[in-house]
């Protein structure tokens, strides 16, 4: 069936300015990193597209990494968007990132210009894009120098196969440096993409004064910590989750003392009328410098309870209070090497 988007689709979902640029994101964007590789059904990730898209989400988020296997998510994208979504193009924010390893030998990962150019290339071709609107360096590389990973995205930008330049887990001081770089070569920094949730906060410890400082957006990954602030992890592993299959979050970290702090959140969360992503997720966007949150989906129904977060963002002094004593650091931050650099 040939797919039209709702007529309603921006009555929604609320839309903040990234940064100081002119750019506007939805409150909360689609992450593609898991649930659409090869892995499951293409009418599954059809389903999550259109349905995101009809709720007011413009913004998907890919890596060329991303799958599996690699480069999986950015086919599988780039099969549903020729299909469902080409004719809304300019409606869409669709951004890919290289960075980690991508295919075998010196040049298939970190921050050469010969890997970033490279990659963007392959992620154009994968999707069918003539360009995506915002190209990242996936991490810090502490062995290229940053004027050479800067400048592979300057020259994304000023070749039109991207339109901004962003980064990803970088140090609050490795921030400032590239934006300077790039300010002087003419290409602001759009946007940085670090990991963030209620137990994983280490933006607050200097980066998000960096970026506002910068004029720069925040887009937050793993706003859910990986899946544990949900209610998946309250009675335990289930079957089929992302601690049972050793993906991107270690049975290791479903502490007693974590889930005891994750319960009691679900706790405040049931007190507001909402899930415990809901809360999560209102939670982190509670700060205006976070210009997004990207979340992942395996289903439609996962995708509305989660987009049901813009329907209160707001908190009380005393909520908030209630929160930051169980908001802890639980040791999550699998990132932390690329932003300690």
């Amino acid at each position: 069936m040939d797919y039209r988007a709702d007529d309603g689709r921006y009555g929604r979902s609320p839309y903040r300015r990234c940064g100081r640029s002119g750019l506007k994101l939805p409150a909360v964007s689609l992450g593609l990193w898991h649930n659409f590789g090869d892995d499951r059904p293409l009418e599954t990730q059809r389903a999550v597209l259109r349905r995101a898209f009809d709720l007011g989400v413009t913004h998907f988020d890919l890596a060329n990494n991303y799958g599996p296997p690699y480069g999986a998510a950015e086919t599988n994208f780039g099969r549903l968007f020729a299909e469902d979504f080409r004719p809304y193009r300019d409606e869409l924010v669709i951004s890919t990132k290289a960075g980690y390893d991508m295919w075998p030998g010196p040049y298939g990962e970190w921050g050469s210009r010969k890997y970033l150019l490279a990659s963007l290339d392959q992620s154009l071709r994968r999707m069918g894009l003539e360009y995506v609107d915002i190209f990242y360096s996936h991490r810090f590389d502490p062995e290229t120098p940053l004027e050479e990973t800067m400048g592979a995205l300057d020259r994304a930008v000023r070749s039109g196969k991207a339109l901004y330049a962003g980064i990803s887990s970088y140090s609050p001081e490795r921030t400032a440096e590239a934006a300077a770089i790039l300010r002087e070569m003419g290409t602001p920094l759009l946007i940085h993409q670090p990991s963030y949730s209620m137990l994983n906060r280490w933006i607050e410890g200097g980066l998000l004064d960096t970026l506002e400082a910068e004029g720069a957006g925040c887009i937050a990954f793993s706003p859910l910590a990986q899946g544990m602030l949900t209610d998946r992890y309250l009675a335990g592993i289930p079957a089929g989750s992302r601690a049972s299959q050793g993906k991107s979050l270690s049975p290791d970290l479903l502490t007693a003392e974590t889930l005891r702090h994750v319960r009691a959140l679900n706790e405040i969360a049931r007190e507001r009328g909402q899930s415990l992503a809901q809360m999560a997720l209102a939670w982190a966007l509670r700060d205006r410098r976070v210009t997004s949150v990207l979340i992942g989906a395996s289903g439609v129904g996962q995708l509305e309870d989660s987009l049901a977060c813009v329907d209160d963002l707001g908190f009380t002094e005393e909520e908030l209070a209630a929160i930051d004593r169980d908001a802890v650091e639980a040791g999550i931050n699998i990132w932390a090497a690329s932003s300690a650099s």
